[in-house]
């Protein structure tokens, strides 16, 4: 398969079954989707398990992309949110820097915000926003998408987000003071 096909274009022979396009997307995303996974999760097979479920979503979804040739926001939003779905998959850590000392392991600093965004203050205080500004936070904040991405993702001007993001944290300032 030709390297310089685009992404938008791979993704739409992989949706018609083509593993030679599947394997060209891995090849061009795979590298910077592993750090990404790796600056929010410091459990290397987390990561890699991760990154697999990601891609076999792409390949049973791949239809469903309708973002042009803006693929990476498109796999960066399918792998971050298999990464929840893995934390989620984990109990609960009643002492999360206890146990990592226990362990001899060190959890990374998203690993703990992930932790407080699923059973914290926080994550209390995210479900009571508005949808519009929740999905804003979620993507920029969460996800770690710029502005630009996240525009393209929840398919409003990046002004939006960026006004979406100053109300949500002012009513978050307000909920968590």
């Amino acid at each position: 398969m030709d390297e310089q096909v685009t992404d938008g274009a791979l993704l739409s022979a992989v949706a018609q079954g083509s593993s030679a396009a599947l394997e060209v997307l891995y090849r061009r995303h795979a590298s910077w989707l592993i750090v990404r996974l790796g600056r929010r999760c410091a459990d290397p097979a987390v990561v890699d398990e991760v990154l697999q479920d990601t891609f076999v979503a792409v390949w049973k979804g791949a239809g469903k992309f309708r973002g042009g040739d803006d693929a990476g926001a498109w796999l960066w939003g399918i792998a971050i949110r298999r990464l929840v779905d893995a934390f989620r998959r984990q109990p609960p850590a009643a002492y999360p820097l206890e146990s990592a000392e226990v362990l001899g392991t060190r959890e990374s600093a998203e690993d703990l915000v992930l932790l407080g965004v699923e059973h914290g203050d926080l994550a209390g205080a995210l479900h009571r926003l508005s949808p519009e500004l929740r999905a804003a936070v979620q993507a920029t904040v969460l996800d770690g998408l710029t502005t630009r991405e996240a525009s393209r993702l929840l398919g409003v001007p990046a002004g939006t987000i960026k006004t979406r993001m100053m109300r949500a944290r002012r009513v978050l300032r307000k909920e968590l003071a």
